[in-house]
């Protein structure tokens, strides 16, 4: 089974903001894939379908993003998913905005979501799934991070999770070497 997480805030006041691209991305999941995150578990929404064959676990943390690794843990750990089946889909500060980056492991790259996911998991060897959400250093970090996107920067970045969202089908259907090939050329 697949767990595919998406990073955000939970309430109303964060939805379709820019850390909650993660949010985002399972909403078009579930538009594309026919399901519902209908299930609630361990401060978790979450829902399954099945997508080539393989069945997909969808995950919206209920806790705040600095809390996600405690939700992502408890679900490893109950449904014991292997550390190689997981796919953490979340913002990027550091790439321009619409860029979409799978990596195999790495550091959080002060990402808090990720920082607690690693402390949780007790390693940082899970793949990404990383959508650019640029910086704007005129503005604080968590202001920026916490607003929204501008028209012309939602229109790029409902490109970024179609794209998320072919990576997300061919997930358990290629290796993950071949999947980076496939989709962090050129965005």
């Amino acid at each position: 089974m697949k767990l595919i997480v998406g990073l955000g805030n939970p309430g109303k006041e964060y939805e379709n903001t820019r850390h909650n691209i993660g949010f985002m991305t399972i909403e078009k999941c579930m538009k594309k894939y026919s399901f519902s995150l209908n299930k609630t578990k361990f401060n978790g929404n979450y829902g399954e379908t099945i997508i080539n064959n393989e069945k997909y676990m969808f995950l919206c943390p209920q806790k705040y993003m600095n809390l996600s690794g405690e939700v992502v843990s408890e679900f490893v750990n109950y449904f014991k998913i292997s550390i190689e089946d997981i796919l953490i889909i979340s913002d990027d500060l550091d790439m321009p905005t619409g860029k979409v980056k799978l990596k195999p492991s790495g550091s959080s790259g002060g990402h808090n979501g990720l920082k607690n996911i690693e402390l949780h998991l007790g390693t940082s060897n899970f793949k990404r799934l990383k959508i650019g959400i640029a910086n704007n250093k005129l503005i604080d970090t968590k202001d920026y991070v916490l607003g929204h996107f501008s028209k012309e920067e939602k229109e790029v970045i409902d490109i970024s999770i179609s794209k998320a969202l072919d990576a997300i089908f061919d997930f358990s259907n290629m290796t993950f070497d071949k999947l980076m090939s496939k989709y962090n050329s050129g965005s």
